[in-house]
């Protein structure tokens, strides 16, 4: 294939992506319009530029409707809990308990976002947090666009040990084993060892560019949803945001290099919730002055959702806020126990709860339902055990099964399209991959195109990758599945040893955790949760931020590790102030 074919193939590949990022950011239309032209788009390009064939892209269209589906029980199993938790009234003792650990909208982001969000994301991972994150906002008088900007803005740092490892477990582990190539580079380590090696890279990595998402955070929500616009209101609570970094980011680092990928964001999100929640209490490193939304009265119609909370009724709670959290905590401890004892993960996965189909139209494609590993079975049922925490009637119960519903239709066509056209994207390889000519799936395609023209600059370009298969797959395991192998075969191409490509490989699982801020899917499910349909291209214009500052940060410090150039690691320092210096400026009220 000459360089003009190259060329052209590469613009082609890129076509599915420009069509959802010109449609749904620029022109913001809805994701249903955005999503279904970019699934027309990607299935023509498959079929007539990719020769795959007609069986693989219906095959791949039937397990993307299939995966949005599961997406969609997710989805509704949280808006369920949060109308049940609404509908007994416990919702009013939650709002009290937090608004009782600090009225500043900064310090209560953080709690929930990035403490309790991670602590989520490590249990169960694949958008759960903000399935449960945002909602949890939203009850404490958030406007509904901060409250998905703030659970998606978290889902970064945390999400490459996410659902008790599975990105790398699953992701990565797929790339590197059962591969000759990687065997021989690697030796005498085991695939095995190699991968915890890229555990300990990807935890030190992520904890480095991580501790600051908690001040980016709060910069952000005072810039988009304070009465003065500011991003530099934000920098003032700097001293707890940097603290409840750090209160994270260590544990979370020590965890990933010394006992390996299950329990970062686990342990990390405990521990920091136990030290930050009651230094809040007791008033350590808090701003001096107390940050609140304006009135309602004075919110942007683009802040609110088709499900915002009534805040009318300011009588005295009826429950404890321990009895009224306690669904939540049943969550974390359903998802911890279905997820960490073997036994019951493997029955849960297993023939007998499984409904798998299998090689669908004739093609290599399986796609399989797993309901009763689903988080969204564990919403429903502690939903349901709410009838009797709260003593609710089964009037009040069934009208919170109505709205909730009623909001998960309302969701499903942008998701029904979204993921099919992410499935025929990465399974649109040619038919005959034997054949002259034969094309490798557009996300290779893309992959190898970026390989060539930055291979000097590799380590700054490999995080991108990985946040571009997220952006598609919506998952950083995917991302990982489709660009870890690939990332060390091109590491090896430029030069790298083993143990310099483990960081090109951990660089990949950063950028494909990244990612995860404006991967439609997810955002789509966010926004569906607090009732935002068809406002996602809103949405991902505010999380483009801090995912841009992650992957830059991120592969500047994967330069300075590989190439060991001070200039490296001076860029790195320099990074973060420059971009925080840019988002002040840009921040500022006008008028």
């Amino acid at each position: 294939m000459n360089s003009g074919e190259t060329l052209m193939h590469t613009f082609l590949a890129l076509a599915p992506i420009l069509t959802v990022f010109v449609l749904l950011v620029v022109m913001r239309l809805s994701a249903k319009l955005s999503m279904g032209a970019a699934y027309l788009v990607t299935a023509l390009l498959a079929l007539f530029v990719w020769q795959a064939s007609g069986a693989m892209v219906a095959a791949a269209t039937v397990n993307g409707i299939i995966v949005a589906l599961t997406v969609l029980y997710i989805v509704f199993g949280a808006i369920l809990l949060l109308n049940t938790l609404k509908e007994s009234g416990a919702i009013r003792a939650i709002r009290q308990g937090f608004m009782d650990i600090s009225p500043d909208r900064r310090v209560q982001v953080i709690i929930v976002a990035w403490l309790f969000g991670s602590l989520v994301e490590g249990s169960s991972g694949f958008g759960t947090p903000s399935a449960v994150g945002a909602p949890l906002l939203l009850a404490l008088g958030f406007p509904a666009m901060a409250a998905v900007m703030s659970v998606l803005v978290i889902q970064s740092t945390p999400v490459s040990f996410g659902a008790v490892g599975t990105p790398m477990l699953l992701g990565v582990w797929s790339g590197i084993s059962n591969k000759e190539d990687v065997a021989t580079a690697i030796a005498p380590a085991s695939p095995e060892q190699y991968l915890l090696h890229i555990v300990a890279n990807v935890g030190l990595l992520h904890a480095l560019v991580g501790v600051l998402i908690p001040l980016l955070l709060v910069c952000l929500l005072t810039r988009y949803f304070g009465a003065k616009r500011s991003f530099a209101e934000g920098l003032q609570a700097w001293k707890f945001a940097l603290f409840a970094g750090v209160a994270f980011t260590l544990p979370y680092y020590l965890v990933a290099h010394f006992i390996g990928p299950e329990f970062p964001s686990l342990v990390g999100g405990f521990i920091g919730l136990m030290i930050v929640v009651p230094a809040a209490k007791r008033g350590w490193f808090l701003p001096k002055q107390v940050f609140d939304f304006p009135p309602r009265a004075q919110w942007e119609n683009t802040w609110v959702g088709s499900v915002e909370e009534d805040h009318s009724d300011t009588s005295k709670p009826k429950f404890s806020v321990l009895r009224a959290f306690s669904p939540y905590l049943i969550v974390i401890a359903l998802l911890l126990i279905t997820r960490t004892i073997p036994e019951l993960k493997a029955f849960l996965l297993g023939d007998y709860t499984t409904v798998a189909l299998k090689e669908l139209f004739g093609t290599k494609i399986t796609s399989k339902v797993q309901l009763a590993y689903s988080p969204g079975t564990i919403l429903i049922l502690t939903s349901i055990a709410c009838i009797w925490i709260f003593k609710m009637d089964i009037k009040s119960f069934m009208r919170g099964w109505g709205n909730s519903g009623k909001t998960m239709i309302a969701a499903a066509p942008a998701l029904l399209l979204a993921v099919p056209m992410v499935q025929v994207f990465i399974n649109s390889g040619s038919a005959d991959m034997n054949a002259t000519g034969a094309l490798s799936a557009m996300p290779m395609v893309l992959a190898h195109s970026a390989a060539s023209a930055f291979s000097g600059m590799w380590p700054n370009v490999s995080p991108w990758i990985g946040a571009l298969g997220a952006f598609i797959a919506g998952s950083n395991t995917v991302s990982n599945m489709m660009f870890a192998y690939f990332q060390f075969s091109t590491a090896q191409e430029i030069g790298l040893n083993a143990d310099l490509s483990s960081i090109v490989v951990a660089l990949q699982a950063i950028g494909g955790a990244a990612g995860n801020m404006i991967a439609v899917h997810n955002v789509v499910a966010a926004a569906a949760v607090v009732g935002m349909i068809n406002r996602e291209g809103e949405v991902i214009r505010k999380t483009l931020i801090p995912m841009t500052y992650y992957l830059i940060q991120a592969g500047l410090i994967g330069q300075a590790l590989i190439t060991g150039n001070f200039v490296w690691w001076i860029a790195a320092l320099v990074w973060p102030v420059v971009f925080f210096g840019i988002q002040v400026l840009l921040g500022k009220k006008t008028t």
